[in-house]
């Protein structure tokens, strides 16, 4: 593998990769930037088809935590880190304990969290062995809350934007992943009054989210064939790609998961057929946001601060629509200035 001409490396500054024989931990590590600050950002363990699939994830994972921490207007680089393996076989405590001797290793360049299929608890055993994690019980907890707050905030500056309305009663939303953030976006939702139409490879999620929020259930494939206002992706990546694309009838895509776009292209694409897109980064950005207040955590600041997500949302809009430019690429050359600046800008 021609690892430094992959596509998503990206000048990356540093790429660890670890294993434990005795844990059976294999992970990697990526940093992508540290210009303003340590790299933060979570680690998520997945069943991966290959190590390349891994790399792969980790590399546009990392990336996006540079882009979102400097959207956020957070001291804080970008990094993230997966364990490669299926988290309901493979769990251990000696395997966080070596993912914690893993991350001491690197000197405080990057402190992890939560992330796909792994929870606080284990963050907790990771942290008795290194300091370098952040998103603890004792602190500001877990992430989860705050980064479905975000993209709540998030849908509702889309459907001011796009169709000039403030609230969403009565709009029609494809969710699809009901984790822990997915459901709690749910909440938020019914609450405000939309109607839900979900779908989850967890039936038991789906089933309680059908009773309490009134929700439509659909297969998983089925999803994107639904006439809605609002397609919200809180699974994995790439859900938008070139088999879907042509199938989603919402006119706004926002949701919480991470690199919805299979191919950059895809951001052109959704211009040329009249759908917004919310950049994940930016809506999804509520708890790494909350995380930054880790060590003098203050709730109600956090959620103020989660609240700027409406706003940065609203003027990346309208500088694309100015533009007539994909609103990925306006929030991207917006993180690459702010970096640039040391700062925010």
């Amino acid at each position: 593998m021609a690892f430094f001409d992959l596509p998503d490396f990206d000048d990356h500054e540093q790429v660890v990769f670890c294993s434990d024989e005795k844990s059976g931990l294999k992970a990697i590590i990526a940093v992508h930037s540290t210009k303003l600050g340590a790299a933060v950002g979570g680690c998520r363990m997945w069943d991966y088809a290959n190590d390349a699939e891994a790399l792969v994830d980790v590399l546009r994972l990392s990336k996006g935590m540079t882009y979102k921490n400097a959207m956020a207007g957070l001291s804080m680089g970008g990094g993230k880190s997966v364990i490669i393996g299926d988290a309901k076989k493979l769990k251990s405590k000696a395997l966080f304990q070596a993912f914690g001797e893993a991350l001491n290793r690197l000197n405080g360049r990057y402190l992890s969290a939560e992330d796909v299929n792994i929870t606080t608890s284990d963050i907790e055993i990771a942290n008795s062995v290194t300091p370098y994690v952040t998103g603890t019980e004792n602190k500001s907890g877990n992430p989860a809350p705050f980064t479905a707050l975000g993209t709540f905030l998030g849908i509702k500056a889309s459907v001011k934007h796009k169709l000039k309305r403030d609230d969403l009663t009565g709009l029609r939303v494809a969710i699809q992943g009901l984790g822990s953030v997915g459901y709690q976006l749910c909440e938020h939702l019914h609450n405000a009054g939309a109607e839900l139409i979900i779908t989850d490879i967890n039936q038991a999620a789906l089933d309680m989210a059908a009773t309490e929020f009134n929700a439509t259930i659909v297969g998983l494939d089925e999803i994107y064939d639904q006439d809605v206002d609002i397609y919200a992706p809180c699974a994995l990546g790439a859900t938008i790609n070139d088999e879907t694309l042509s199938r989603i009838k919402a006119g706004i895509i926002a949701g919480c998961a991470n690199n919805q776009l299979a191919e950059p292209r895809h951001d052109q694409a959704l211009v040329e057929r009249g759908i917004l897109y919310a950049p994940d980064y930016v809506i999804n950005a509520g708890g790494i946001i909350n995380i930054s207040f880790e060590h003098n955590y203050d709730h109600e600041k956090a959620t103020k601060k989660v609240g700027e997500i409406y706003h940065t949302l609203l003027d990346i809009y309208a500088k694309a629509e100015a533009q007539a430019r994909p609103t990925g690429i306006i929030a991207d050359e917006m993180a690459r200035e702010i970096i640039k600046q040391g700062g925010k800008v």
